[in-house]
């Protein structure tokens, strides 16, 4: 890649920040083989819309074929690996004195990379609750009912995930409005920008003063600051801007 995708001083913006949040969404992990809610669906899936079943109406009205297609999901993420840009966050982490990456994801592929400081706005997939309580639910007695039951209550097991209609975490969203409000440099990468309220993290860090880029296949570049847009994938710009941040180190 040539560095010229990379301006400097979207460089020296990195090497001097003190606080750096970040915003990820679908983009990332698609680099990783993870399909995006606008892919079409394969296979058995195929004559469904993701849309239609990622909702508490779906589940009541069929909540083994959400299950059931929760669970394909899941092993298409067991299947793939962290790419280079979950990597590279990993790096940036090290180097940063405070960073915070918020990310719209499900996949825990941030995790499973080594990030530490990550806030989950939609959930995990490998986490269940209770459809009836709303508590995580760590175990469960396996009886081949699908969806399983909660321990508890008796209730509907559910992925731990945020569906259409459904508010953000309260404490995650908190935390991530903080960062983005006290950073000194946001980044947005692979995330279109219009799905609110995350989308808003993006406005509220440009106005507070914070030098914002973007890193997405859908912009188109601009390198002006204190707003970059980079167009191309993470896995390429964000290794390419660590190693000219910190050559010695990485």
């Amino acid at each position: 890649m040539s560095s010229a995708l990379v301006p400097s001083g979207l460089v020296d913006a990195l090497r001097k920040a003190r606080r750096v949040a970040i915003l990820t969404g679908a983009g990332i992990s698609a680099e990783s083989g993870i399909p995006t809610f606008r892919d079409a669906l394969t296979g058995l899936w195929a004559r469904f819309n993701p849309e239609e079943l990622a909702t508490p109406e779906a589940f009541q009205r069929d909540p083994k074929l959400v299950w059931e297609w929760y669970a394909h999901r899941r092993e298409l993420v067991e299947r793939v690996e962290p790419n280079a840009a979950h990597r590279a966050l990993v790096t940036m982490e090290q180097h940063v004195p405070k960073l915070t990456l918020i990310t719209q994801n499900v996949d825990g592929l941030h995790q499973r990379a080594g990030s530490q400081n990550v806030l989950e706005l939609h959930g995990n997939l490998a986490r269940v609750r209770c459809f009836h309580e709303n508590t995580v639910i760590p175990s469960w007695e396996d009886t081949g009912e699908v969806p399983p039951r909660c321990p508890d209550c008796g209730g509907p097991l559910r992925p731990d995930v945020v569906w259409f209609g459904e508010n953000l975490p309260a404490d995650a969203f908190e935390k991530a409005v903080e960062a983005a409000a006290q950073c000194d440099l946001f980044f947005s990468i692979g995330t279109s920008g219009v799905v609110e309220p995350a989308a808003s993290l993006t406005r509220l860090a440009r106005q507070m003063g914070a030098t914002v880029a973007l890193i997405n296949l859908d912009v188109e570049p601009r390198d002006v600051p204190p707003l970059y847009q980079i167009h191309g994938k993470a896995g390429t710009i964000l290794p390419e801007l660590v190693q000219r941040a910190w050559p010695e180190r990485t």
